[in-house]
């Protein structure tokens, strides 16, 4: 375990390493909250020592910062591989609804939004984190592309933030709230549909100039 376990030897290994050690922490931090877990838990899972740990991640804080960072960045990157812009605002619309739901909905995500909730107010920059990794850059993207598109998609290019926060928030609507709080499993595939066809509707109606 030396080998292994020293900051300054190869990259491939640092970078393995680093990732293990991740692993063991999401899952460490996910299980306790970040005050019910420990360094210690997360050394007995994949070895190592906590002079290992500090030298990857500075400290227990900025471990935990790292995992909500990059689990967000990960969940949300359905959102960023290529472009979900299409024809028109409906189709787009549409792709946008599908991709999100489907993130917000994934077992990460959800367990990954109850923890950064429950220790948002004693790590306010956690949540901040979460929110500009996450849901701030949602719906920034598809602000972005409202805005291109609005003079012939028939949009006021001053109201693009407000409305793609609007749509998104139709997306999330009860059904995601119900999910995080343990009232309901997941949507089906069919039952995400419906959701997703039913924002857009209204967002076409409403959104109409």
């Amino acid at each position: 375990m030396a080998e292994v376990d020293d900051p300054s030897s190869g990259s491939g290994k640092r970078d393995a390493r680093r990732a293990e050690f991740l692993d063991a922490a999401t899952e460490v931090f996910f299980r306790s909250g970040f005050a019910g877990a420990s360094v210690d838990e997360v050394i007995a899972k994949v070895g190592g020592s906590k002079r290992t740990i500090y030298s990857y991640f500075g400290n227990k804080e900025q471990l935990f910062a790292t995992i909500v960072g990059e689990i967000s960045q990960r969940a949300m990157a359905p959102l960023s591989e290529g472009t979900f812009e299409r024809d028109d605002l409906e189709s787009t619309l549409y792709e946008v609804g599908r991709r999100y739901i489907d993130v917000v909905m994934s077992p990460e995500a959800l367990q990954l939004y109850r923890t950064v909730v429950g220790e948002g107010a004693r790590f306010p920059d956690l949540a901040k984190t979460f929110f500009a990794a996450g849901p701030g850059r949602a719906s920034a993207r598809l602000a972005a592309v409202l805005r291109e598109n609005a003079k012939q998609w028939g949009l006021q290019q001053r109201d693009c933030e407000r409305l793609a926060e609007h749509f998104l928030g139709m997306i999330r609507d009860d059904l995601h709230l119900q999910v995080v709080l343990g009232l309901r499993p997941p949507p089906t595939s069919a039952q995400a549909e419906a959701a997703v066809r039913s924002a857009v509707r209204i967002f076409m109606v409403g959104a109409a100039r």
